[in-house]
């Protein structure tokens, strides 16, 4: 497995990333953005990718609905009893940031069901720009924007794009469309993040979902190390 030293994971095993039994718990990466952007469509492109070489699951969280969750189960991206739906009734970031009491219960719930797991990704329902995820919850967290959102978002920033551990730039393919520059998309995240990465993908491509699953990959391995 390759590792990609230039974003450092997690330099441990703690005392929390044990399960009771002892055995290490999955690595959990947490999936956040604006509505529209592409998260669902990545959760799923990741789990095509991933699932024949990675025991993985997924939490998915709407506000009134399952409806990432049918989404994913329509497209059997994973087995039904590997993906677990979240009703937040409330915004989303309050389900993964401030009360994460559901999408714990959930992931820990999939770990005794159909461990053990090496991967779960918790898919936020869609936010704003300040939606981050509680590190009680997810280990690591990746922010999707897609272009078609305008050129501005990566300089405008807020917490999700600024402080990610990845930032995704989704749907290079819509730029000549709607007349977004992706040179000034990349010199904006650049400015904003410093030496965390960016990944420019385009899921209607072959292989599109390729750096995001080897940024996963490499935290994996990190995780595991």
């Amino acid at each position: 497995m390759h590792l990609d030293h230039s974003h450092p994971g997690p330099a441990a095993v703690s005392a929390d990333a044990l399960r009771p039994d002892g055995r290490r718990r999955a690595l959990r990466v947490g999936l956040g953005g604006p509505v529209g952007s592409g998260k669902t469509a990545t959760v799923a492109a990741l789990c095509r990718a991933l699932r024949e070489r990675l025991s993985l699951a997924v939490v998915t969280n709407d506000i009134y609905t399952r409806e990432d969750a049918e989404f994913l189960l329509r497209h059997a991206v994973l087995p039904p009893e590997r993906i677990q739906a979240v009703e937040t009734g409330a915004c989303p970031h309050t389900a993964i940031r401030d009360d994460i009491s559901a999408n714990l219960e959930a992931v820990e719930d999939l770990e005794d069901a159909v461990g053990p797991l090496d991967l779960i990704l918790v898919e936020s329902g869609g936010d704003n720009l300040t939606a981050t995820f509680s590190k009680g919850l997810v280990d690591a967290q990746i922010f999707v924007i897609d272009v078609a959102g305008g050129d501005d978002i990566p300089r405008k920033g807020g917490p999700g794009v600024t402080t990610a551990d990845l930032l995704v730039i989704n749907k290079t393919d819509l730029a000549p469309y709607v007349g977004s520059d992706l040179g000034r998309m990349a010199r904006d995240a650049k400015e904003q993040r410093g030496e965390l990465p960016v990944a420019f993908t385009s899921l209607t491509g072959a292989d599109g979902v390729r750096p995001i699953a080897d940024w996963v990959l490499a935290r994996l391995a990190d995780w595991t190390a």
